[in-house]
């Protein structure tokens, strides 16, 4: 949620979702844009015991194209896009002042006059040739963590104030045992000294430790903030609980992939999707609908399948329920009959291909998240 990169990836997407919107109830349909270029340059931060101080705000570069006018009717993209970074900030970072700690330029421009025909044709229409890549199901290391980053952002931030958004989970799997890398990000305004953060610590780490156990029946280790040197007085503390504030840059798409993960072993696409317009942009789209189809097609072949992987290839100005391939690869368990399941899982890919014009209802109302 508060790496540099998720924190642009939240920013656009929150843009997109609120343009969507605009262009919804104003205009009845949703208009061209992508705005997927988004950058933060990081700040200037002196944390200390007790609290330290932002000495120069991070600075976040909107970027990227939107239909700014409507027969001659100016669309406030600007306005639309700005706030809405402000409010995605705003409610989701608790520790940064908006006003203080970040400046906010906006450089959205007017969209491709090719790419917004796509819109304008009436139809439903690829504006990109692209490939979406999903798979089912998670490894045990996959759902650690995930589910512990998600547990240390929605339930610990709660338990210790002290504790930032910025939190990062590495995972390593070697055989049998699973070795948890944390950063976090703590606030410096909690603590009077060393003795206090390196307590709180303790007691955050404890909690992982237990919850990431929980997950898995396989040995777990878990090591947290191991950049700290006590003995040279060097501790992960911040004073808005993100590393933004001082010395750590974010793009759109450098992060996470659309199902929460960096997954170095898996087939991955370099999409960025988070930004990107919820209609037409198959970049945005298939990926999403790729994990989709590999997870539903898991629940029908059940302990048949060892692993399923999907590959969507779209072709910009085509329909984007006529992708040129869907590619579904089955992993099966030793002994079974996978063949019995061809025609249940073609079933599945048509109707999934069928419902593509309904995700984007789902982006609007926030219940899909690409990052």
């Amino acid at each position: 949620l508060g790496h540099p990169d998720s924190v642009a990836d939240g920013i656009a997407e929150a843009i997109s979702r609120e343009l969507s919107k605009f262009y919804l109830r104003k205009y009845g349909r949703i208009l061209h844009h992508n705005v997927d270029k988004l950058l933060i340059v990081a700040g200037a931060a002196e944390p200390s015991w007790g609290g330290g101080r932002v000495l120069r705000p991070a600075k976040i570069f909107l970027a990227g194209r939107a239909t700014n006018d409507v027969n001659g009717e100016p669309v406030p993209v600007e306005e639309i896009s700005v706030r809405a970074a402000r409010t995605y900030l705003d409610e989701n970072f608790r520790h940064l002042d908006v006003d203080a700690h970040v400046e906010i330029f906006s450089e959205i421009g007017p969209g491709s006059v090719d790419l917004r025909a796509l819109f304008e044709k009436g139809k439903v229409l690829a504006n990109d040739t692209s490939i979406g890549v999903g798979y089912a199901p998670m490894t045990d290391l996959e759902r650690v963590v995930l589910e512990t980053e998600r547990f240390m952002n929605d339930q610990l931030r709660e338990d210790y104030p002290e504790l930032g958004e910025d939190i990062k989970v590495m995972g390593v799997r070697r055989g049998g045992r699973i070795d948890l890398t944390v950063a976090a990000a703590f606030v410096d305004r909690f603590f009077d000294g060393p003795r206090e953060y390196l307590a709180s610590k303790e007691n955050v780490l404890s909690e992982i430790r237990d919850f990431a156990s929980s997950l898995t029946n396989l040995k777990l280790d878990v090591k947290l903030n191991t950049a700290d040197d006590p003995r040279n007085g060097v501790f992960y503390i911040t004073v808005t609980g993100l590393s933004m504030e001082s010395g750590d840059d974010g793009m759109v798409g450098r992060g996470n992939r659309v199902n929460g993960l960096i997954t170095p072993y898996r087939p991955m696409s370099l999409e960025a999707a988070a930004g990107k317009n919820p209609v037409t942009h198959v970049g945005k789209l298939y990926n999403v609908l790729a994990f989709r189809i590999a997870e539903k097609a898991y629940e029908i072949m059940g302990t048949d399948a060892a692993e399923i992987y999907v590959k969507m290839v779209s072709r910009i100005g085509h329909p984007i329920s006529e992708p040129q391939i869907v590619s579904v690869e089955i992993v099966p368990e030793e002994g079974a009959d996978v063949k019995r399941y061809f025609s249940d899982i073609r079933d599945l890919v048509a109707e999934q291909l069928e419902k593509v014009y309904e995700l984007k209802f789902e982006f609007l109302e926030g219940r899909i998240s690409v990052f």
